[in-house]
């Protein structure tokens, strides 16, 4: 798969995620688990590419002792994930056209 589209998709299913509501990185990796096989060494670039976007906010909250990084999506992240829907659908377009190409031959 295309770095570029990977990318993309991986931002997306990490902002969906964070519609749930907020959540941490070993979290998050392993709600990924459904959909897709991510690391803790993908995600937190992501997570980082995300929060300069303004796409989500970190905060700290403690958690056993430890001071754990909580990321929750803001509303250009949700906006984030409505352009990557109308964007998905123009790449189903010629992807369906494609592939009927391709059944044709």
């Amino acid at each position: 798969m295309d770095a570029q589209m990977k990318r993309g998709l991986i931002e997306a299913c990490i902002l969906k995620l964070l519609l749930r509501g907020d959540s941490y990185g070993y979290q998050l990796v392993r709600d990924a688990q459904e959909v897709l096989s991510l690391s803790e060494s993908t995600l937190y670039p992501v997570l980082r590419r995300l929060e300069a976007q303004n796409a989500l906010t970190v905060y700290s909250m403690e958690h056993n002792g430890r001071l754990r990084k909580y990321y929750a999506i803001t509303d250009a992240g949700k906006e984030k994930i409505e352009e990557f829907l109308n964007e998905w659908e123009a790449v189903m377009k010629v992807y369906d056209f494609i592939r009927r190409e391709e059944n044709d031959a």
